[in-house]
């Protein structure tokens, strides 16, 4: 039944494949027995293993057991969920936060939920995919804009009919690219167009801004009205999501939102760990310049290796490929020589548009950025990348 589509995946260098993976030490992964250095993983402050974190984890286990049984509707909703989400707004400076399974989920819920049909919904166009899939779940007419590209959304928004209420949807930071979303235009053509404004900051949330609050504070917008999504595992180094934003939205969303409302809650370990892991952003000025500082370094030796790169503010470093197979072969060249750094195909980046997907952290030390960019250089000569 399903053979004839996995045989053309295979001949389009499209075929994907699990391996079974074992924790290492900070940034080496043991796969299927062999450790590697990995370059692969969003865990940007390398928090996932923090013994305050693991502690919290096991003391919220033995307190409220494994799993929370239900939807928070029903009998789902324990303290830390809630304690959480107050910790969550505080931090986020908005009046309330409402938690979610995963960042897939939030943005499902906020698209299919907020707009309606006969609404006009514009995205960019390299928005992640729970992104489009939300706008395609939210039956309002659905457009997209060139990536980045202010002007073509105020085009957009100058046709839509008079009393059309229209919704821009991006990223804070682009999980493919790397690159800002020009939070400050998006912010004033909202307000323009009296439009709202949806940012996904899954990868700016922990690692940009003074304090770790993400793309708003990083352009010093946190006082702007907003409706932000926001994951926790990334730099906070755990699992699940949140939406932050005003009480009346968050009420909104826990009468609405099916991906809310139908949904088990996360175990109240997640939520308890999550509470000690915005502590650790508060604290972790020291980490995001450490994180700050191998990206400086990886940037300068990339250039002077010869690769094509533009130095950007965030940890995720594209290097494009182009062509599926020399992609492929490029990672697997890599993989053979102890680097994890995976192979980034359609459909999660456009046709042609083939790369490897460096995510650097705070964990990774300079022998480890020395390491990865030498067999880079190797291999990128040898693929005709260099």
């Amino acid at each position: 039944m399903f053979d004839d589509t996995i045989e053309k995946l295979k001949k389009e260098g499209l075929y994907r494949a699990l391996a079974s993976r074992m924790p290492g030490n900070g940034p080496e992964i043991v796969i299927d027995g062999k450790t590697y250095l990995s370059f692969s993983s969003n865990d940007y402050l390398g928090l996932s293993r923090h013994p305050r974190l693991i502690e919290a984890g096991q003391d919220a286990l033995k307190q409220y057991g494994a799993g929370s049984g239900a939807s928070r509707l029903l009998s789902g909703s324990f303290l830390p969920h809630l304690t959480f989400e107050n910790e969550i707004s505080k931090f986020k400076n908005t009046e309330s936060a409402l938690l979610f399974g995963s960042g897939y989920l939030a943005n499902l819920a906020l698209l299919s939920a907020l707009p309606k049909e006969g609404d006009l919904v514009l995205a960019d166009r390299l928005n992640h995919a729970s992104l489009m899939d939300g706008c395609r779940l939210s039956r309002a007419t659905f457009k997209l804009f060139r990536h980045r590209d202010i002007d073509h959304l105020r085009y957009l928004l100058d046709k839509k009919s008079k009393n059309q209420k229209a919704w821009i949807i991006s990223e804070g930071v682009f999980s493919m690219e790397g690159d800002l979303a020009d939070l400050p235009e998006l912010v004033s053509t909202a307000r323009q167009f009296q439009s709202e404004l949806i940012i996904d900051d899954a990868h700016g949330f922990g690692v940009l801004g003074k304090n770790g609050r993400g793309t708003f504070e990083h352009f010093n917008l946190e006082r702007e009205n907003r409706i932000e999504m926001g994951t926790l595992g990334k730099a906070a180094g755990l699992y699940g999501a949140f939406v932050a934003g005003s009480k009346s939205l968050i009420d909104y969303l826990i009468n609405r939102a099916k991906p809310f409302i139908y949904t088990t809650s996360l175990p109240p370990a997640i939520p308890a760990m999550g509470i000690v892991a915005l502590q650790l952003l508060s604290e972790g000025e020291a980490l995001r310049s450490r994180l700050k500082k191998n990206q400086a370094i990886f940037y300068a030796r990339l250039l002077k290796s010869g690769f094509s790169v533009t130095e950007g503010i965030t940890p995720i470093i594209p290097i494009l490929t182009g062509d599926n197979f020399k992609t492929m072969e490029f990672s697997k060249a890599l993989f053979e020589e102890g680097l994890y750094i995976p192979a980034i195909r359609p459909p999660t980046v456009p046709g042609g548009k083939g790369r490897l997907r460096i995510s650097l952290s705070a964990a990774h030390s300079e022998a480890d950025i020395e390491i990865c960019v030498k067999l880079l250089t190797k291999w990128g000569k040898h693929f005709g990348i260099i």
